[in-house]
């Protein structure tokens, strides 16, 4: 696992900068009101712990967690031991590639693996692998559901916060130097919910998102190759077919490097 630093530096950039902007008016103070961040924060997160279930609410750590914290995928190296395997495959058979499964760290691999060298029918590797993957989808799904619950929430209660304090202003109309500051307090309800929203919840589940399609796609580059291999196909074939999963950028730099 590594620091993520675009999540980081975007995390920092959005709360200085608008932070930053509401001090400059020399009242930080005026943006403060203890009674909105109850109601906003508070509603909002009792309202996502009653929209999930406790296996969802459990994990939602780890789900902070992998924001800002990463394992990268070295997909230049899975192109590269999968083509290795392959040529190994085609000198001395498929048996021989179940010395290298207990030195695999990916799990997913491992298993991918171990199903062609137990001779398991090609299209049945694939229903199973496949399943594999869309397991994996649905829990990573699950735990951006979190985030995305929590984003819908917020302006909602900032919302409720707003008429609130609307409807605590009306009444005491005949008080019209209390007028200005109520509007400031109702207002501020919205605010909040729309930071909690635009600036921490809507951003976290995005950056899940991406991390859970660059894993799916080393899973998917991962499956073709061993079905390849298991189809006893040339391991030049096998590489061009995994060359597609790479990024342009990363592509030509496979190329020039195999060329080297």
């Amino acid at each position: 696992m590594s620091l993520d630093l675009t999540s980081v530096i975007g995390f920092l950039i959005t709360w200085i900068l608008v932070l930053a902007s509401m001090a400059s008016g020399g009242n930080f103070g005026a943006y403060v009101d203890v009674p909105s961040i109850m109601i906003t924060l508070g509603g909002a997160i009792g309202a996502t712990i009653i929209s999930n279930p406790s296996d969802r609410l459990k994990a939602v750590g780890g789900s902070f967690k992998s924001v800002f914290f990463s394992k990268q995928i070295d997909l230049v190296g899975m192109v590269q031991m999968i083509v290795s395997f392959a040529e190994k495959a085609r000198r001395e058979g498929l048996l021989a590639l179940e010395g290298d499964v207990a030195e695999l760290d990916n799990v997913f691999l491992k298993k991918s693996i171990q199903l062609v060298v137990d001779g398991t029918d090609p299209e049945l590797v694939r229903a199973i692998l496949d399943t594999e993957i869309g397991v994996f989808e649905d829990r990573h799904s699950a735990n951006k559901s979190m985030f995305d619950t929590l984003a819908e929430f917020g302006p909602s209660f900032g919302m409720i916060g707003t008429l609130i304090g609307l409807i605590a202003m009306l009444g005491n109309l005949q008080d019209v130097s209390a007028l200005g500051p109520g509007m400031a307090v109702a207002l501020i309800t919205t605010m909040y919910g729309s930071m909690l929203a635009n600036m921490f919840a809507i951003p976290c589940s995005k950056k899940l998102a991406a991390r859970s399609a660059q894993e799916v796609k080393g899973m998917e580059l991962m499956v073709e190759g061993i079905l390849a291999i298991q189809a006893g196909e040339n391991p030049r074939i096998v590489e061009e077919k995994l060359k597609v999963f790479l990024p342009p950028k990363m592509r030509l730099a496979f190329e020039q490097e195999d060329k080297g």
